[in-house]
């Protein structure tokens, strides 16, 4: 009773404070409510599926804003739903699961939280190294906003608080569970990532693929064991293996053309029990990245062909060729919609200022399960970065300091106030972009 008779009168200092500018009246909100639900979450980080209290506050949340929410969709994840009159259906994400990783970033707010995990069985600590506690708390500001100036947007606002990104489950198990069927189908969708690679506060928003897509898989190589001192007497896999690993590397340098992008990496190498045996199977894992079904093609064809043939040239009988496991646990690219993007940069710069928005290419291959809401059917989506990260420290960095930690790192640590401000304004411009009246 208490906790809703407080985020009613949060909620009517947010909308006292609404009289101001956009900036204005965000900073107000982040100084009077936001600071300490971001300050919550980050001490309080859940795993990946069983994220059952970060759930609840965020229905809670949302609730006390005046949304309809339904809990559990798609495991633990929340859909809220604001009606407001004829317009379009739209939606924003933010994703809320942390990550196994013991936090040792040195903020006096940092993650002690441990958890059972629900893949391994053992309790293991927990961190927001990547980020969510950011996306959340901005949702929540957001959702603040939009309810108290429900006279200047129309349609349906739909807040998706999203499970398990980080094992590329959420997004798949929520449609699963029929949300557009129970919800209805976005008109548009949103979402955006703090990231740390990014100057804070400052939007970087690509009108192509922010972040890649990701397909896992795994070579199954089979031999014939021997005695080490006898390799003659069998099939080594660690050696038809090596020989695979080293062959995959041209598929990217041969293959694909030098402007288009793609990663094969091998990231485990299993096989045999003691120096002297020759093992009779090896076992390789994989990541392979893509920006769009072209490269994914390619890449994958290739593993196959490559795995195959090196089997054959080892002598191997066809029965016992090497096996490509590809997993369905696999995303597309996350892939902006040209126009829409160019015309939420537009808003953006008119209403946040040119500086504010910034297209500086992702270096990484990073991938993203936001894919599996904008895809099938297909739906105009936009999905940008929030930079998290003082410009002083790039300084510090560049001059041989110590180096921005990246995301997934125990030392992650990003300023909330400029992430979680810029978050909101940000989405809040790109709503009424889109719903505003006329």
């Amino acid at each position: 009773m208490f906790k809703r008779i407080f985020g009613l009168l949060a909620i009517l200092f947010s909308v006292s404070a609404l009289g101001g500018e956009l900036g204005d009246s965000v900073k107000a909100d982040y100084d009077g409510y936001l600071a300490s639900l971001f300050d919550h979450f980050h001490r309080n980080p859940e795993l990946s599926t069983v994220e059952n209290e970060t759930a609840r506050r965020m229905a809670l949340e949302l609730s006390l804003a005046g949304f309809d929410v339904t809990e559990g969709v798609g495991g633990t994840g929340v859909v809220a739903i604001m009606k407001n009159g004829e317009g379009p259906l739209v939606m924003m994400r933010a994703d809320m699961d942390g990550l196994p990783v013991e936090e040792n970033s040195g903020l006096e707010n940092a993650s002690r939280a441990q958890q059972k995990s629900p893949i391994t069985g053992n309790r293991v600590y927990v961190m927001h190294a990547c980020g969510h506690d950011v996306h959340i708390t901005s949702m929540v500001g957001t959702a603040r906003h939009m309810a108290a100036h429900k006279d200047e947007w129309k349609g349906t606002l739909m807040l998706v608080v999203q499970p398990a990104e980080e094992r590329v489950l959420g997004a798949q198990a929520m449609r699963d569970d029929d949300i557009w069927g129970r919800f209805g189908t976005p008109d548009y969708a949103l979402a955006f990532h703090v990231s740390s690679s990014d100057v804070a506060g400052v939007i970087n928003v690509s009108e192509g693929s922010p972040y890649a897509g990701a397909d896992t898989v795994d070579i199954i190589i089979h031999g014939v064991g021997a005695h080490g001192a006898a390799p003659h007497r069998g099939k080594d896999p660690i050696v038809l293996g090596s020989q695979i690993v080293l062959a995959l590397q041209t598929l990217v340098a041969r293959e694909l053309s030098p402007r288009e992008s793609g990663v094969v990496t091998v990231g485990s190498f299993h096989s045999g029990t003691k120096h002297n045996i020759i093992s009779d199977r090896a076992h390789l894992q994989l990541t392979v990245r893509n920006t769009n079904p072209e490269t994914r093609e390619i890449l994958l064809n290739g593993i196959k062909r490559i795995a195959e043939n090196m089997g054959r040239v080892a002598g191997l009988p066809e029965d016992m060729l090497p096996e490509v496991i590809i997993s369905n646990e696999s995303v597309p690219p996350t892939t902006n919609n040209a126009g829409l993007a160019r015309r939420l940069k537009q808003a953006w710069s008119e209403n946040m200022g040119d500086g504010a928005v910034v297209d500086i290419p992702t270096k990484g291959m990073g991938a993203e399960d936001f894919p599996f809401f904008t895809v099938d059917p297909n739906i105009m989506s936009v999905y940008w970065a929030i930079g998290g990260t003082p410009q002083e420290a790039f300084d510090v960095e560049e001059a041989g300091g110590e180096a921005v930690p990246s995301h997934h790192s125990p030392l992650f640590k990003i300023s909330p106030e400029p992430s979680v401000t810029a978050g909101v304004e940000s989405t809040i411009v790109a709503l009424m972009e889109l719903m505003s009246e006329g």
